[in-house]
């Protein structure tokens, strides 16, 4: 079966529950599967002369540890996770297989699996065109046939715009619920109702040591909300309220279904 017909019905699926415990069946039968939550189907190992860089990534959005295996899934976690839309995300949630040419199993285990706030759940591949192998291209093509016949998205992503990603890992050290002061968040949001630049309307709410973090932890969380694709974050840069406080969309394309 060539990449072009693959379809849903020929498509069986691996995964390993909350539990531990391995799970098989057809894409079919187990779609409805909440992935976001399942244990992920391999390990991240490091060792010395590893040509990719594994580990884990602290995420708000989870409430936990979320897997990655080089620094280019790491940034898109971080992209996952500042983006509104995104409610829970998987890391190698589980395995698709299919029968190739002449019966051959051919078996792709994406990246991540994530769940919007809409419900939906897109599949996520991270790789770069210029690193796109012909029998890796076989295995994206299948996979983006064979998850729309189970209402799921299917995106391949490759390397985010660097200004973003400047500015969101930057906010990301700053995501933690510790950084956030009720009072200084009104505060904050209160200075920056009309617009203003970032350390003027810190300045205007108290001392920056203390100030900084909780405003920085606010544009994290969207509740305040600046140009990140202009130029670095700096003192001049122009905050306004973010669309948790304006109730508008998405400022930043969902980075789930974005390449950038």
């Amino acid at each position: 079966m060539g990449a072009g017909v693959v379809s849903a019905e020929g498509v069986e699926l691996e995964y390993v529950g909350a539990t531990g415990r391995r799970e098989r069946g057809s894409l079919v039968d187990l779609w409805s599967v909440p992935f976001e939550s399942v244990r992920p189907e391999r390990r991240f190992p490091a060792f010395r002369g590893q040509g990719n860089w594994c580990g884990w990534y602290w995420s708000v959005t989870c409430g936990g540890h979320v897997g990655y295996e080089s620094w280019l899934e790491r940034d898109r976690l971080m992209l996952l996770d500042f983006d509104p839309l995104v409610t829970g995300m998987a890391s190698q949630p589980f395995r698709l297989s299919w029968a190739g040419p002449r019966g051959k199993r051919i078996r792709h285990t994406p990246d991540f699996f994530v769940r919007l706030a809409d419900g939906t759940g897109p599949v996520v591949d991270v790789r770069p065109d210029e690193r796109i192998e012909p029998q890796d291209a076989v295995k994206f093509a299948a996979t983006a046939a064979a998850c729309p016949p189970v209402g799921w998205g299917c995106t391949r992503v490759g390397t985010p715009d660097s200004m973003l990603m400047a500015n969101v890992r930057w906010l990301a050290g700053y995501r933690h619920p510790r950084e956030h002061c009720a009072r200084i968040a009104a505060d904050l949001v209160q200075a920056f109702a009309d617009g203003g630049g970032l350390l003027d309307g810190a300045r205007r709410v108290g001392d920056q040591i203390g100030v900084l973090p909780v405003l920085f932890h606010l544009l994290s969380r969207r509740v305040l909300a600046v140009d990140l694709r202009s130029g670095l974050l700096s003192a001049d840069t122009r905050v306004r309220l973010g669309i948790a406080e304006e109730g508008g969309g998405d400022a930043v394309a969902s980075a789930a279904a974005a390449g950038g």
